[in-house]
């Protein structure tokens, strides 16, 4: 078996058959049930329930209604209709903790006379229908609140719809757009709703009386996009299908869609019959623009003065506008604006009640005196009342705002400044042909232009001053100082004020000097490197032959050292021969002692001779070492300051190569 969902906090419900009244366990709200509870219905009703929760009342109403064609007697169906349509969402009251009605989508129509509630109440049993009556007075209250805010709401001409963050509470591609379009709009002069402005100082309160006022002053309402799931957006989608609804009943309201970075075929259903805008388009806001001063500035016909008063004398509103006059004389502001407002709730065109109030908002009490007013720090015509009291027979105010900007142009214009000018024709030209307007257009055109031509030959003047004192510096720069770097600097300021004097031809002249000096410290700084390259050389060929001379140097006193080594194996060897021989003369006959002795004393003189080489040599050797050395020592000293010298050279090159780069750093922009 199916289970009924809270209708105010979702949660599951402890319902038995025949129930048609509970309490909620978890919020403690007691609410009506449907009487069949058969499955079917059920999961309808919690679908729509939760629909509703989410305030996608649309959807929930179409839910609603199904179940109303399918079960024409269920009285909590009619009474889900009443909800979605006043867009009822219940909150928790911080004081008291209960679930209590707020409302999303006002309505002018009070909700005991709406045709829903008339059939929820028709259907529904005892315990249903003291209920229902009870949460429909308490929606009733609230919707008279609302509409007490929204009677003091000055009109809109545009309402921009928009979703202004995303899933990540970051602000989306449209706000960026809306804001823009916005900024735009007022420009053109249209009033607009724009939730992220017109919204900022309402902190803290409901916005439903300031949304509602909104969407049924607006003329034109912009629904931004740049994504399908905004458009589908609940706030979002909450705005513009009221608005649609709206249109059913005003045909001369106009819904503009407006897309961005995704396809036209993409946008909801309901926009199918709409023209939409292509924000990517060059000119989609001059194309809105001119659409939408189509719809706002279309002319109304009017009732004449004199038809209004009569047939307001002849009403039973005479005597509730004649006390709203008795108090305007009297200053009392408050009761003079209620009464007005009452014959207004009995006579929704009276175009002087309209007037009355009018003038008590601005603390008048004749109407002439709005006449001084100064439009530009307070524009009465962009009141509520003004535009109504116009609008429905009072065409004298229109004469009477016209005096009033005529009266502002004239006294600012004394002001004798190009702006207060340009803003006094800007106004005349508002009034067209009123009084001299146009008389006094053209004087003032003419004194600005005295005042514009003033200013340009002081301007004239100043620069001129400042020309000569830069043609002065910059022959000071080059006066007393002819480095490459003073005539470029020169020739940079003289370019500064081309035309001026014989500025070129001092310019050319001087950048002139400047190439020739760069030329020349160039030529310098090439002569210089030569001047190395050709000392390095010279050190490479000096260097080179001081270390092969040190090089065959060091290589002889190796090959005495080896004919040394030489001398001892020679000595050696014949030791060794010797010794052979001597073995050998053992073995051989005596007859042959003789010739073993003589190799014997031959060996020995050998010996003796060797010894003799051997010192004579050593005495020789020892005197060319001390040569040798000596001329080894005096190379390696030569090659030593042949390095010296060489550093010495290249660093004073080096220093003077420094100096022409750095001591004559250019400003070389031409």
């Amino acid at each position: 078996m199916a289970v009924f969902k809270c209708k105010m906090c979702g949660g599951s419900l402890e319902v038995t058959e025949g129930m048609t009244v509970c309490e909620c366990e978890y919020c403690g709200t007691k609410q009506t049930l449907p009487k069949s509870h058969d499955d079917v219905l059920t999961n309808n009703f919690n679908r729509a329930n939760n629909l509703r929760m989410k305030n996608e009342f649309d959807k929930a109403q179409e839910l609603y209604e199904k179940i109303v064609a399918a079960n024409p007697t269920e009285a909590e169906a009619y009474w889900g209709i009443v909800l979605c349509k006043y867009g009822i969402e219940y909150v928790e009251d911080p004081a008291t903790l209960k679930k209590i009605p707020t409302c999303h989508r006002t309505q002018y129509e009070s909700v005991i006379a709406d045709v829903d509630y008339k059939s929820a109440i028709e259907n529904a049993d005892a315990g249903q229908k003291e209920l229902l009556e009870k949460e429909a007075v308490e929606i009733d209250k609230l919707q008279k609140n609302i509409l007490e805010i929204v009677h003091n709401e000055k009109p809109f001409d545009v309402f921009i719809c928009y979703k202004e963050t995303d899933e990540n509470g970051k602000r989306t591609p449209d706000s960026v757009i809306a804001n823009d379009i916005y900024h735009q709009l007022t420009q053109e002069g249209f009033k607009v709703f724009y939730a992220a402005i017109t919204l900022e100082d309402k902190l803290g309160q409901e916005y439903e009386p300031y949304i509602f006022a909104a969407l049924n002053s607006a003329k034109v309402m912009l629904v931004i996009g740049t994504k399908p799931e905004y458009f589908n957006a609940v706030w979002v989608k909450n705005e513009w299908s009221r608005y649609l609804k709206l249109i059913k009943n005003d045909r001369s309201k106009l819904l503009i869609p407006c897309y961005k970075d995704m396809d036209a075929y993409d946008l909801p259903e309901e926009f199918s019959h709409l023209q939409a805008q292509d924000m990517s388009k060059i000119g989609f806001i001059n194309d809105v623009i001119r659409g939408m001063k189509k719809v706002l500035v279309k002319d109304t016909p009017v009732k004449t003065n004199n038809e209004v008063i009569k047939s307001n004398q002849n009403s039973s509103t005479g005597s509730l506008l004649k006390r709203a006059s008795i108090f305007l004389e009297n200053r009392r502001w408050e009761e003079a604006t209620e009464y007005a407002n009452k014959v207004l709730d009995i006579a929704p065109e009276s175009g002087d009640a309209y007037a009355i109030a009018l003038m008590a908002e601005y603390h008048v009490n004749d109407i002439n005196k709005l006449c001084s007013f100064n439009c530009l720090k307070s524009d009465f015509s962009e009141s509520f009342y003004y535009i109504n009291a116009v609008k429905f027979g009072r065409t004298d105010l229109i004469e009477c705002h016209n005096e009033s900007v005529y009266q502002t142009a004239k006294m600012i214009a004394p002001n004798n400044t190009e702006n207060a000018l340009q803003t006094a024709i800007n106004l005349l030209h508002s009034v067209g042909e009123y009084k001299d307007s146009y008389k006094l257009i053209n004087e003032y055109e003419r004194i600005k232009s005295e005042l514009q031509k003033q200013r340009e030959q002081m301007e004239y003047e100043e620069k001129q001053i400042e020309n000569e004192r830069v043609y002065n510096e910059a022959q000071e720069i080059t006066a007393g100082n002819a480095s490459e770097e003073a005539y470029f600097q020169a020739a940079l300021l003289l370019r500064s004020i081309s035309g001026y004097k014989q500025s070129d031809e001092l310019r050319d002249k001087y950048e002139s000097i400047a190439n020739s000096l760069k030329a020349q410290r160039e030529q310098q700084i090439v002569a210089l490197q030569n001047k190395r390259s050709q000392i390095y050389n010279d050190y490479q060929i000096k260097s080179r032959e001081l270390s092969d001379s040190i090089k065959r140097l060091k290589d002889n006193n190796s090959a005495k050292k080896i004919d040394k080594a030489t001398g001892i194996i020679f000595i050696v060897l014949i030791v060794v021969a010797a010794a052979t021989a001597f073995v050998i003369g053992e073995v051989i006959e005596h007859s042959h002692s003789e010739f073993v002795t003589g190799l014997i004393l031959m060996e020995i003189l050998a010996i003796i001779v060797g010894l003799v080489v051997i010192k004579i040599g050593s005495w020789i050797s020892k005197g060319k070492d001390v040569v040798d050395k000596s001329r080894l020592s005096s190379l390696q000293n030569d090659l030593t300051a042949l390095q010296t010298k060489y550093d010495n050279e290249v660093n004073q090159i080096d220093s003077q190569i420094d100096f022409f780069n750095t001591k004559h750093n250019i400003i070389n922009k031409r």
